[in-house]
């Protein structure tokens, strides 16, 4: 494990000695009830097939299985997961004080070429005991990962690392679009984009098709991976996230890609 104040190795060191990358250091798991977590794993499953759900109605549907739980548990777990149910909602036009917005760039926007206009999310990621958040930065004309981290918070200073990392790897992209959470809308996130001359575009807030390339990510990660391989500890998590990303990026045919591999598309930017 990454000791950050380790006498001899820096953590650059420890994280090349674990072939971690350093953005994708992460720290102990958040704590839970037992109660929580199996209520949390319940609504990621069912979220991810039932996007429109909001907190009503995702409690009225574990009522039905079985649950003896409130409107205000779920909402609280909602909030810990950074769900946000996609539906139609009041006064949308209204900019919240205090926070950057830019406008969604991709709408009718042909992606031509690798690098043209990534992606960002951050994901909720059950494990057998705990929970932690992932977040991928994808290429939408590849599909190509060019980016992930794990970590038990979401900060804006943890976003920031991965996408410097992801810049330092593979160069900017012209577009980099993410939803309006609070990391995203950060100065230190803008301010990140703007040194780099990339185009800033957020997803309209209750739109179910703004970021469909990275919910498909998610769902696939989850159903193949993550739900049949609970990790019993962050290290686990890691490991068994680099395997599957690995299989992503270089040897998954994508039907939408006419049964190409990511690298190979994103490779045409070499």
């Amino acid at each position: 494990m990454i000791e950050k104040e380790h006498e001899q190795l820096s953590i650059k060191q420890q994280c090349q000695l674990l072939s971690i990358h350093r953005s994708g250091l992460y720290y102990k798991p958040v704590g839970e009830s037992s109660l929580n977590l199996h209520l949390m794993r319940r609504i990621d499953e069912h979220f991810l097939k039932h996007p429109y759900k909001g907190t009503r109605r995702m409690t009225e549907w574990l009522k039905e299985e079985g649950y003896d739980v409130n409107r205000k548990r779920i909402q609280e777990l909602y909030r810990k997961m950074s769900l946000e149910a996609i539906y139609p909602k009041p006064d949308l036009s209204k900019p919240e004080k205090g926070k950057y917005k830019y406008p969604y760039l991709l709408r009718g926007r042909i992606i031509a070429h690798p690098n043209e206009a990534w992606a960002i999310d951050i994901t909720y990621i059950p494990m057998a005991r705990g929970f932690m958040y992932l977040v991928a930065v994808i290429d939408l004309y590849s599909r190509y990962v060019v980016n992930w981290s794990l970590s038990n918070t979401m900060e804006a200073g943890w976003i920031v690392a991965v996408v410097k990392e992801a810049i330092e790897r593979h160069g900017p992209p012209k577009i980099l679009n993410s939803d309006q959470g609070s990391q995203f809308t950060s100065e230190e996130y803008i301010s990140l984009l703007k040194s780099c001359n990339i185009q800033i575009s957020m997803d309209g807030k209750g739109r179910a098709t703004d970021n469909i390339f990275i919910e498909r990510l998610w769902r696939s990660l989850k159903y193949e991976y993550v739900y049949l391989n609970p990790a019993s500890d962050g290290m686990v998590l890691y490991q068994g996230l680099s395997e599957w990303f690995r299989f992503y990026n270089h040897e998954r045919h994508h039907q939408t890609l006419d049964y190409r591999k990511p690298v190979q598309l994103y490779l045409q930017a070499a």
